[in-house]
């Protein structure tokens, strides 16, 4: 879509303070959204409660403005949108694209550890995924994403070309834990579709991600 504006956006984390690589990654951003007229949004990735704190929030703030990386609109807390990334989770599950998953860690760690004595795969396969529903335990219970098992996805990127991942290699990440809190991976895709980004520049240790995210 070429008359599509460009958005791009910066997310880190506030687990600690602003460093060379993560500046690097926001002039990227920035430069890549001012040099066509479009936007730059600045969002806070900080569900992880345990180690984000507030200091860190405005040490990536101070840096920005330091360095000159003015945002357009409000920072976006993605703790903040838990609720919608929920909503999204509870409809993928209604729609059959993800299950609830009962297994239990060592359930998980027993799977693992006979694959690899096995030397196989160690992507867990769940055994909940196409379980009945009425065979269901009055249990906790995580959602999972319905990878597709065959065929291949393609990450379409502009600087490496088309890279394509063997849907085999992709497992059913959890998109909701057993708390009911969404976790990063399911969150970020959620939080760029609403905020309208169309792209996303990025260091290439996310790829693997970045085929795991299309599938949401």
């Amino acid at each position: 879509m070429p008359d599509q504006p460009v958005v791009t956006r910066f997310a880190p984390s506030p687990t600690g303070y602003l460093h060379i690589g993560g500046a690097r990654t926001a002039l990227f951003n920035w430069l890549y959204a001012r040099g066509r007229g479009g936007k730059f949004l600045l969002r806070i990735e900080d569900t992880d409660r345990a180690r984000s704190t507030p200091e860190a929030t405005q040490a990536i703030l101070d840096g920005m403005a330091w360095l000159g990386l003015d945002h357009d609109g409000d920072v976006i807390s993605q703790f903040d949108r838990a609720d919608r990334h929920a909503e999204v989770a509870q409809a993928m599950l209604a729609s059959g694209h993800a299950y609830k998953c009962f297994a239990t860690q060592d359930e998980i760690a027993a799977f693992r550890e006979q694959a690899r004595a096995e030397k196989r795969s160690t992507l867990f396969q769940s055994p909940w995924r196409d379980a009945d529903p009425a065979d269901h335990p009055d249990a906790p219970f995580v959602i999972r994403l319905k990878a597709p098992r065959d065929g291949e996805t393609v990450i379409r990127d502009q600087v490496q070309g088309d890279v394509t991942i063997r849907n085999s290699e992709l497992d059913d990440m959890i998109c909701l834990r057993s708390d009911g809190t969404p976790t990063y991976m399911l969150a970020v895709v959620v939080d760029d579709h609403d905020m309208g980004v169309t792209h996303v520049i990025r260091g290439d240790d996310h790829l693997n991600n970045a085929a795991r995210q299309m599938l949401v």
